[in-house]
């Protein structure tokens, strides 16, 4: 069976929307900024396409990348940051390994242990299948433990701040049998500089 081509009756070029796309989600530019750049290069292109550009095309890149992403090792460095998104403040959960590679982020409006549960259980079914599935907190805790889903994504330790919800997170994982009562869970500040110092360059989160 043939693809569909994803870029068919597009107005503009898939390159240049795959860059717009690629800017967008790499740096600290607002849609408005792009908009301005592309008029710098002869290219009138409205912040509210670009916009739709990056809502369709975002989950799509996301998705065929993720599996040729370089492997990550079994030390997980996990922290959260605050940043404002449309005026509106969230707390953005991010997990690295031990070389700085992203493994998974979240967006919350709460800094709990609910949330850092549904942060774990992204960032394990992330490692494991390459592309993180749609499965509810409450279906995956429902999910009866076996040993094929307990070792692919699994960590060796988490690396983790002095945030209590973390450790909550953790114990009610192990009990419901997703996370191996092997992994280490380690309150050791420095321990994750390398994540802490990495939030420099996301914090600055442009308004769109």
């Amino acid at each position: 069976m043939i693809e569909q081509n994803p870029f068919k009756w597009r107005h503009f070029q898939a390159d240049i929307i795959l860059l717009c796309v690629r800017w967008y989600l790499r740096y600290a530019l607002s849609y408005r900024d792009l908009e301005e750049m592309m008029l710098e290069r002869g290219l009138h292109v409205d912040h509210t396409t670009i916009y739709r550009w990056v809502q369709k095309y975002a989950p799509e890149l996301d998705k065929r990348c993720r599996p040729h992403l370089k492997t990550c090792n079994d030390s997980w460095k996990v922290d959260e940051t605050y940043i404002k998104i449309k005026k509106v403040w969230m707390y953005l959960y991010r997990a690295v390994d031990s070389e700085g590679n992203t493994l998974e982020f979240l967006l919350s409006p709460t800094r709990d242990a609910e949330a850092a549960t549904r942060f774990f259980l992204k960032a394990l079914r992330s490692t494991a299948d390459g592309v993180p599935q749609a499965h509810s907190l409450k279906e995956k805790m429902a999910q009866p433990a076996t040993a094929g889903n307990l070792a692919i994504g699994a960590p060796r330790v988490i690396n983790v701040d002095k945030n209590a919800a973390y450790p909550k997170a953790i114990a009610d994982l192990k009990a419901a049998g997703v996370l191996p009562e092997h992994v280490e869970l380690r309150q050791v500040k420095y321990l994750n500089n390398l994540i802490e110092q990495d939030h420099r360059f996301i914090q600055p989160f442009p308004n769109v």
